[in-house]
């Protein structure tokens, strides 16, 4: 498994439709939000600097985030998405 260093987490996210219809128009993959629900798989335990805060996100928890600030990574077969905590925007 990955172990985030930092202040990052590790999340698994499903992908999202490819095309939205609204109305009747198809709007482009790149026009779509770009705040994304993924789920928390792994939690950073390292203090960044000599700060040593406690993480507000647990593994389990849901939580939407900017896909702009994200990392893809692919570890054993599996697609993780990694971001520094601060980049996440709400617990669902």
């Amino acid at each position: 498994m990955l172990k985030p260093l930092g202040d990052r987490v590790v999340l698994t996210v499903q992908p999202a439709a490819q095309e939205q219809m609204v109305g009747g128009i198809v709007i482009a993959t790149n026009q779509q939000e770009t705040s994304v629900v993924g789920e928390v798989v792994a939690v950073s335990t390292q203090s960044v600097g000599n700060l040593s805060a406690p993480t507000t996100v647990s593994v389990g928890d849901r939580v939407i985030f900017d896909h702009l600030a994200a990392q893809k990574v692919t570890y054993e077969g599996v697609d993780y998405v990694m971001l520094h905590e601060q980049d996440l925007i709400a617990v669902v």
